[in-house]
């Protein structure tokens, strides 16, 4: 049996598929989340704890009830317009709560912890790809957040024997490929899962933000990596520490950009469904372009992506995504005839002196109403 993990956020997107395949290595994961945008059921191995980063003496007590051998932060919040528009918010979620974690490992000893950050630390790149060794300079509070998290980090590991890795994540997307765990709010923002969302008519259309970019089509490029990929890379990140070697900063993309148009156009040809985009103004904190130079994490980790390809990320977010409207179309179904039967037994009931199967066959275009109307409801 290998060491315990502590996993904060792992009840979320990338956290669960990371604590996935932790599980699947041996490892014993302990989940700590406040399942605010994660879901317990996406946790398939371990324990889970909720709890939330700021309640320093909940955090504590697991720290002492556990003896971790390393932690993985993803716990954090990470839309960039909301932090433009709460940035304490984003402060204090992001940042402090590091601090909080960084103190309790401290205080118990933990030595290793891989950390998820963002491109946005990069801000507007001026030179393309990104190294790990470009400007930092990011330019919404959200990068700044994961910024300054970075920091905390190095500050600490210089004071102390933590060694880390930290890992800049460009744009994630896709699903697990077996369906078993995907990003579980269909109000999704980022674009694959926003245009998928348009192709399976959860929403109305897909607004394009900013079409006068300095770029080949004037809309803004992305590198995208499937989290399938990235969740290995933290498994990876795991064992290199395991070995004792030094801490590490590390992009985690392909090195692959793709515009907006570019990414619509797929979505477009995969689900075979034309839906409609708008285009709208610039928002405020969204760079131009953004792609990886990624070789350092397959030299230093020996990191193999295994989905590097646009359609296998927007085929897997595709494929959830359907799964999960099947989910909720079923959940309602269920809540359907579970109420339908319970009127028959209170018919039943009540009318013992009549004829049972009259009443039945009486009953019966009430249920044949409610289960046609039961799409409207998932559409």
């Amino acid at each position: 049996m290998k060491q315990k993990i502590l996993v904060t956020g792992g009840a979320g997107y990338i956290g669960s598929h990371v604590v996935r395949q932790l599980g699947e290595a041996g490892y014993d994961v302990v989940v700590y989340d406040n399942c605010s945008t994660g879901s317990p059921q996406s946790v398939l191995y371990g324990k889970l704890i909720i709890g939330d980063l700021s309640d320093i003496d909940y955090l504590e007590q697991a720290f002492r009830e556990n003896e971790f051998g390393a932690v993985l932060h993803f716990a954090a919040s990470l839309t960039v317009p909301d932090s433009v528009k709460y940035p304490l918010d984003y402060y204090a979620n992001n940042t402090r709560n590091t601090l909080n974690l960084l103190n309790c490992c401290d205080r118990a000893g933990v030595d290793k912890i891989i950390f998820s950050s963002t491109a946005a630390v990069y801000g507007e790149p001026k030179t393309l790809p990104v190294t790990e060794s470009s400007a930092t300079e990011p330019i919404n509070p959200y990068g700044r957040s994961k910024l300054c998290s970075e920091w905390l980090i190095k500050d600490y590991a210089r004071a102390s024997s933590l060694r880390y890795v930290i890992l800049r994540y460009f744009n994630v997307a896709g699903a697990e490929p077996g369906g078993r765990i995907g990003q579980i709010s269909l109000n999704t923002t980022h674009l694959i899962g926003v245009a998928c969302d348009a192709a399976l008519k959860l929403k109305p259309e897909v607004k394009i933000f900013g079409t006068n970019f300095p770029t080949f089509d004037g809309t803004g490029i992305r590198d995208y990596i499937h989290v399938e990929d990235l969740a290995s890379a933290h498994v990876d990140a795991l064992r290199y520490l395991e070995k004792g070697h030094e801490s590490q900063t590390l992009n985690c993309g392909y090195g692959k950009g793709y515009s907006v148009r570019q990414v619509i156009n797929k979505v477009k040809e995969i689900s075979g469904v034309d839906f409609p985009v708008v285009e709208a103004d610039y928002r405020c904190g969204d760079p131009a372009c953004v792609t990886s130079c990624a070789d350092k994490i397959r030299q230093v980790i020996g990191w193999e992506p295994q989905y590097n390809d646009l359609g296998e990320i927007i085929h897997t977010t595709l494929s959830w995504k359907k799964k999960l409207i099947g989910l909720q179309r079923n959940q309602i179904q269920y809540q359907a005839q579970t109420q339908y039967q319970n009127s028959i037994q209170f018919q039943l009931h009540q009318n013992q002196n009549q004829n049972q199967n009259q009443n039945i066959i009486t009953l019966l275009p009430t249920l044949s109403n409610t289960v046609k109307v039961l799409p409207h409801y998932c559409s």
